[in-house]
């Protein structure tokens, strides 16, 4: 039996999720293009869902004559 998806992420985790690193997944905290979640008094967690509604298209490029 397969484990379920993890809904909250840890910092480390979200950065994979990303390819990028702990630092920018916490920039993005800081900047409001994230909502963290503190579980206790350490332990700080990322909506997965979040992550993929962080993510926006690059228009495509224009050509010109």
């Amino acid at each position: 039996m397969s484990e379920p998806i993890a809904r909250y992420v840890t910092i480390a985790d979200a950065a994979a999720y990303l390819s990028c690193t702990d630092k920018t997944i916490r920039r993005m905290i800081i900047d409001g293009r994230l909502r963290a979640y503190r579980l206790g008094t350490r332990a700080i967690r990322v909506d997965r869902t979040e992550l993929d509604c962080a993510m926006s298209p690059i228009p495509p490029a224009r050509i010109s004559a």
